[in-house]
Parts: C-alpha cells; sequence; structure tokens
C-alpha cells in the first residue's frame, strides 16, 4: 500500500485474517489500502541517506478508498505528511494514487499512481512517482508464506534511491515489524540499514 526513502505512506497495515500485509513494502508506495478505522504507530530507524534517521510515523484508514498518514521525524525536526485514495479495489486488480513526502522542511508533494496484481501469495507492483518534476518508476514484489512470513523486494528508480530486500514478520493481528537491506543506485551502490515497528489498533468498529 505507503512507504519509501521518507516514506509516509508506506509503511504499515494491520495483518489480515489469512495473510500478513504490510502498508508499504521496505522502500515503495503500496496499492492496498489501509482498512477503515484501523490506526497504525511506528517505529522507524535508518541509515540518513535513505531518510531522516529516527521517526515516529501515524496512519488511519479513513474509508473504504481514503487513508492519511503522518510521519514526525526527529533528526533534523520535521513533519512529513500523505495520503493514499483508491481507484480499484477488486482484487487481485488494484489501483491507487495519492501523495507522500510533503514536508514541513520545504519538500514538495510527490504524487504517485500505482497499480497491484495481488493473489494468494504472490503481490506485484508497478507505477510512476513525480519527484522535483522528474518521474521515476516504482517496482515490487511480495510473496506471502503464511499468516507471518512475507519476503519482499522493491525499487525505485532515480539515482538518490534504492532497490531493497527485506521481510515482514507478523506476530499477532496487533504487532509485526520489518527489517530491510538497502542498496543504492548510484555508483557506489552502497548498502545501507532499515528497520520499522508498528502496533495497529481499531479505533472504531
Amino acid at each position: 500500500m505507503f512507504i519509501f526513502s521518507l516514506q509516509i505512506l508506506l509503511s504499515l497495515l494491520l495483518p489480515s485474517q489469512s495473510f500478513a500485509t504490510t502498508k508499504g513494502l521496505s522502500q515503495i508506495v503500496t496499492p492496498d489500502l489501509q482498512k477503515p478505522a484501523d490506526f497504525s504507530l511506528s517505529a522507524q530507524a535508518q541509515n540518513s541517506p535513505i531518510g531522516n534517521p529516527y521517526e515516529a510515523q501515524a496512519e488511519l484508514g479513513l474509508t473504504s478508498w481514503a487513508e492519511a498518514a503522518v510521519f514526525r521525524g526527529f533528526k533534523p525536526g520535521e513533519w512529513i505528511f500523505g495520503s493514499e485514495f483508491a481507484l480499484i479495489q477488486r482484487e487481485p486488480y488494484l489501483l491507487s494514487t495519492g501523495f507522500i513526502n510533503w514536508s514541513t522542511r520545504g519538500t514538495t508533494m510527490q504524487p504517485f499512481l500505482e497499480g497491484g496484481y495481488y493473489l494468494e501469495h504472490n503481490k506485484w507492483i508497478a507505477g510512476t512517482i513525480v519527484v522535483n518534476s522528474k518521474v521515476e518508476a516504482l517496482l515490487g514484489w511480495a510473496y506471502d508464506f503464511d499468516s507471518h512470513w512475507r519476503a519482499q523486494l522493491d525499487f525505485q528508480s532515480g539515482d538518490d534511491n534504492f532497490s531493497s530486500v527485506g521481510f515482514t514478520y507478523t506476530l499477532n493481528d496487533s504487532f509485526q515489524f520489518n527489517p530491510a537491506l538497502y542498496m543504492a543506485n548510484s555508483s557506489d551502490h552502497s548498502l545501507l540499514g532499515y528497520i520499522v515497528f508498528t502496533y495497529t489498533l481499531p479505533l472504531w468498529k
């Protein structure tokens, strides 16, 4: 569904009854939306080239077709906003749009359009995002082994972005964590670390 080097949307979704899901992969937005009333709180740490090294995140499913998210970065201090809107949500076909990374430190919003083909185990994702007037590609794949384990790969084009490999482990219906290893698209192909812990609860029935 939203999460990225400073992924606003990306971050995390309450696991479903059959298979764990995340609101983002490690880096990119995903086209599935958070369920209405589900409220996620996350703590994220990452190497600084990926984004703000220490962040808290909140994400809320507003309706079946809309969600909103906010990050609080601590080093440096900033607020980062994002939102996502469903165009198609009839699995296996998903299509959504929205924006991410709108920061109080001056980063303008980055609009995206992204589609998904979601099967029981395999999830395929492709789309585009506009960053500083440049159109960049988003690609992702996830594999749900069972209700606890997901493997995931994702990629965002552009010299400032990354390819990443990681996994999500869902302990129960409320708690999950996602560590990942990022490889820079730039010529040095440096390797960087990332991890996020998420707790989700319903705010209303």
